[in-house]
């Protein structure tokens, strides 16, 4: 079966979403040449933010910005990962293709490479090339204060994606764009319970440390396999950093220390994959041996998903451009900005994996 939102999902932000369901039009395109067919409708980012979290909302006059046209303005764009990862990849290309699409007069580009002394001046380069909106895929949930303090001294404002940070919002950044990371886990645990039956014992493949993704993605998935499964034990948690060949080389050594391993919840997809890889190698069957879920709903993923392989993938959507430049045009039109602005996140099983290999990024 499909897996369905929990019961607690969330409202829709009505004033983001309004505009953000207009330039959506334009992300259900593929991705890549091979995109074709299956359910590309899963392109689209759908906008939900729960009232009980959205925060103060946020608005030119109270963040102290010059009101701004992106046709005529350099808008600048932090990744923070080398786009080896497939989510990278496509949310970097989402910026770039709804920026040319809105007309933007200069979009710069940087890659911190996994190094926050990087990312920091990145920003500051961007900064001192005269970018006026600032759109920020943080690398960690600290650190980046001293990019902020150099944007705020411009009078520039930051949008953050993907990754929370811990700052004041309409302050130090404008708002966040992103999942529930929490939820994802939960949803997850869910999944992984469906899978095996709520007994077992499961390994949890960290993402990399410093983040609110790994931190709620971790809380998500233990506290709701704590609360409906006691029966399935986590018996190791240990950090694949978002990787595959790191994911396998710990399922490689899990698989040695912890050989009565059922299952296991990757925090992405990467990791899952590089967990399945290891296990073949060992004579071990995945999907079946050892149950797998995780997130993000990458094509590779997927496709293992139909293959039987995976027994579950929650969603991270990464094609962030349409949201992010209709919340920026929204605030130049001295709209209120939701400190959360949270998406909704699909989920794949075995009964729609295949139909939707040929949308997934």
């Amino acid at each position: 079966m499909t897996l369905p939102m929990r019961s607690r999902t969330l409202a829709v932000a009505c004033s983001v979403a309004a505009t953000a369901t207009l330039a959506l039009s334009g992300c259900a395109k593929p991705e890549t040449s091979d995109n074709a067919g299956g359910d590309s409708s899963q392109a689209a980012q759908a906008v939900q933010t729960p009232a009980a979290s959205s925060g103060p909302g946020c608005t030119l006059e109270t963040y102290g910005a010059p009101k701004l046209d992106l046709k005529n303005a350099v808008v600048g764009f932090s990744q923070s990962e080398k786009e080896a990862n497939p989510f990278r990849i496509a949310e970097t290309q989402s910026i770039k293709d709804e920026a040319a699409k809105v007309g933007v007069k200069k979009l710069l580009t940087t890659n911190a490479q996994s190094q926050l002394s990087k990312q920091i001046s990145d920003i500051q380069d961007m900064l001192a090339q005269g970018a006026q909106f600032l759109i920020v895929a943080p690398l960690n949930s600290d650190g980046l204060e001293p990019a902020f303090q150099a944007a705020a001294a411009k009078k520039v404002p930051v949008l953050t994606i993907d990754r929370k940070v811990n700052a004041t919002a309409c302050k130090d950044y404008l708002a966040f764009l992103g999942s529930d990371f929490v939820e994802q886990g939960k949803r997850a645990a869910d999944a992984m319970v469906e899978a095996t039956g709520g007994k077992g014992k499961v390994a949890i493949l960290l993402g990399s440390s410093g983040n609110s993704v790994t931190t709620d993605r971790t809380k998500g998935f233990v506290d709701q396999v704590g609360a409906q499964a006691p029966g399935l034990e986590i018996v190791a948690q240990q950090t694949g950093e978002f990787a595959r060949d790191k994911g396998q080389q710990v399922m490689e050594q899990l698989i040695q220390s912890k050989p009565d391993i059922t299952a296991v919840y990757a925090e992405n997809d990467e990791m899952a994959l590089g967990a399945v890889t290891a296990l073949k190698a060992a004579g071990k069957t995945p999907g079946k041996d050892v149950k797998i879920v995780s997130i993000d709903g990458t094509r590779n993923a997927v496709q293992a998903l139909a293959n039987g392989e995976l027994s579950a993938v929650i969603e991270s959507n990464p094609r962030f451009g349409p949201l992010a430049f209709a919340t920026a045009q929204k605030f130049y039109a001295g709209e209120e900005i939701p400190e959360n602005v949270i998406i909704a996140d699909r989920a794949y099983d075995a009964s729609n994996a295949k139909a939707s290999i040929g949308g997934a990024y």
